[in-house]
């Protein structure tokens, strides 16, 4: 122990504050976001481990905002004074078998949940592509699986416990606090820090996944939705080339199918006779299982394997979400812009998921088409780039991920949500002077 770290400690035990004692324990932690665009603008960050922690932290800042697993391709989680790590909770808390839902501490992330789950007999009804996310980062932005009758993963949320500005723990649940629940789930950081879930479960089932190669656009014109309804989560994988989707992956519930038989043919595209990554060229190995290979829910419901554990992503995403049935006119509207688009990217995805009624969520209300851009780590081509896709879906009222990059105009991202004047009044009753605000919330909630 060093002598600054001593000194802190001992002045912790001499006055019990639990403050004293996270200063002491102040981690090192990567200071840029997972893919490496985003360098955070402060060097305090600290890591409470319990909800006492958290509320005399939160006592002390006047500003701060939490990090969670820091897959954000934004500065949504960025402070330029302090940030607090949601990592020191991620904890399961209590399994209730009785009405099927789990409470988890809101650091935890999907991957260290689901074979939990599934060993006691339950499952989560969705899944992102990658399961190294914490689920209270995951709710906040609206974050998704795929399917179109399957909610994003904030939808399994039932109650929820936060501490607010005030350091007053605050616990909202679907059944006693209604509107005011549906506001706080996707609460995008902005009224506190979330440290508790509940989330409803289904009973454990198994999945097979089938790839196909070489899907013609055209068939989705009149079979867009027959395409995406073709299994329990469906995704398209382009690189927008010669009007071409490139693999189309469809995960099913193994007792919906014939067994693990696969059918060679799927709207003229061909079955894969192999496991293959969404990148061809590159190797499958940390691809979950394909071929109509039984598994269970959580090892096929992502695209990359629970065990691999990426330590960096040099990609940046951005994100948009559509109607549903302007799902492939949308789609059109950006193939307009192939010629841009593929020397920089790596690969585009395709997904769906239902409508909800979560104020902050771009499905509030409707189901959506979701079309997902992984690009290649060329920021300023990139940052081009985006306004001229978001001006070619400005016609369908397009929304982006909260926590991927756009250059959609404040004023216009502001009049795409319904509920904001609501959110906002609970921002104004969870944190009435902003300390849990920063740039990226100032700018995209208030700005003008």
């Amino acid at each position: 122990m060093n002598k600054r770290t001593f000194l802190k400690t001992s002045s912790a035990l001499v006055t019990g504050s639990i403050i004293s004692q996270l200063m002491a324990c102040k981690e090192r932690e990567a200071r840029t976001n997972w893919a490496g665009n985003l360098t955070y603008s402060t060097d305090n960050i600290y890591t409470p481990k319990t909800v006492e922690e958290v509320q005399e932290m939160i006592k002390k800042y006047d500003r701060l905002r939490v990090l969670g697993s820091r897959h954000s391709f934004n500065d949504i989680a960025d402070s330029i004074e302090n940030q607090i790590s949601s990592a020191g909770l991620n904890k399961i808390i209590a399994l209730d078998t009785a009405n099927s839902t789990v409470t988890v501490e809101g650091g935890i992330k999907y991957g260290e949940l689901c074979k939990y789950l599934d060993e006691n007999g339950f499952a989560l009804h969705n899944l992102a592509s990658l399961p190294h996310i914490s689920i209270a980062g995951a709710c906040a932005t609206a974050t998704h699986g795929s399917g179109v009758k399957n909610g994003n993963l904030a939808t399994a949320v039932s109650a929820i416990e936060f501490v607010d500005a005030n350091g007053n723990v605050v616990n909202l649940s679907e059944e006693k606090d209604g509107d005011v629940f549906r506001g706080a789930v996707v609460g995008l950081g902005a009224l506190g820090f979330v440290t508790k879930l509940t989330l409803k479960l289904i009973p454990t089932f198994s999945m097979k996944q089938v790839v196909y190669k070489n899907l013609p656009m055209a068939e989705l014109e009149h079979n867009f939705e027959a395409i995406m309804s073709s299994g329990y989560s469906v995704s398209l994988f382009t690189d927008w080339s010669n009007k071409n989707i490139n693999q189309v992956w469809i995960k099913s519930r193994f007792e919906d199918t014939d067994s693990g038989s696969v059918a060679p043919d799927f709207y003229g595209a061909k079955a894969s006779d192999r496991n293959i990554h969404p990148l061809e060229d590159l190797s499958a190995e940390n691809c979950t299982e394909q071929m109509g290979v039984k598994g269970p829910w959580y090892e096929r419901m992502p695209h990359f394997r629970m065990g691999f554990t990426p330590s960096s992503g040099k990609e940046l995403q951005a994100e948009y979400f559509v109607p549903l049935e302007h799902g492939y006119k949308a789609m059109m509207a950006i193939e307009q812009l192939h010629e841009k688009i593929t020397p920089h990217l790596f690969i585009t995805e395709i997904r769906t998921m239902s409508a909800d009624e979560l104020w902050m969520s771009p499905g509030y209300k409707q189901a959506c088409a979701i079309i997902h851009f992984t690009w290649k780590q060329e920021k300023d081509a990139v940052m081009q780039l985006l306004p001229q896709i978001e001006q070619q879906l400005a016609s369908f009222n397009a929304r982006p991920h909260w926590g991927k990059l756009f250059t959609m105009p404040p004023q216009v991202l502001q009049s795409r949500i319904e509920k904001l004047d609501d959110f906002k009044k609970l921002i104004a009753q969870y944190d009435p002077k902003g300390k849990f605000r920063n740039a990226f919330i100032g700018k995209n909630l208030f700005g003008s």
